[in-house]
């Protein structure tokens, strides 16, 4: 299937000279988000994760399905001061930004295979921070998957693990 013509772009959002790809025709249609959760369910079998995390936002709505379709457990990585209970961030800086991701220190148990999931890689940087986070606490990253790689921004440079992309512009 075609999947990139599920994905619309706007330019200069959300800032000038910013392309934006827009998943949301992707998750709008039935058959295609359904295809999209088969392809990448069937790529992700090789790391037998324990655990899917998805980065916020829009990794929640690629890691709960394939979550439940691997039947393994599901864990946000969200921005600073989001999640409730005892919590260990990372900050980081990328080429346009900085920030900082948060997980719930109980929510992965030591030694547990996880795999990192986003929508879009772009610079890598907030993916390489979730990899680097769930090995602060304890994880063992097996790899990581996108819908879409940004390839112009070199993100695959800054990944140490194994990673799968839907498509690549």
């Amino acid at each position: 299937m075609d999947y990139k013509k599920y994905v619309r772009t706007f330019p200069d959002f959300p800032t000038p000279g910013t392309t934006f790809y827009d998943i949301a025709p992707l998750l709008g249609d039935g058959n295609a988000w359904h295809s999209a959760i088969d392809l990448l369910s069937e790529k992700l079998l090789v790391f037998a994760p324990d655990m899917l995390v998805g980065i916020e936002s829009r990794g929640f709505l690629l890691a709960a399905p394939l979550a439940h379709r691997l039947a393994c457990g599901f864990v946000m990585a969200r921005k600073s001061g989001k999640l409730p209970g005892d919590t260990k961030s990372l900050s980081y800086e990328s080429e346009y930004a900085n920030g900082t991701v948060e997980v719930q220190v109980d929510g992965i148990k030591p030694g547990q295979r996880v795999v990192v999931l986003d929508d879009i890689l772009a610079t890598g940087g907030t993916a390489r921070a979730t990899i680097r986070l769930m090995r602060e606490v304890g994880a063992d990253v097996q790899g990581a998957a996108f819908f879409v790689e940004l390839s112009k921004f070199k993100g695959r440079s800054k990944l140490d693990v194994p990673y799968y992309t839907l498509m690549t512009y």
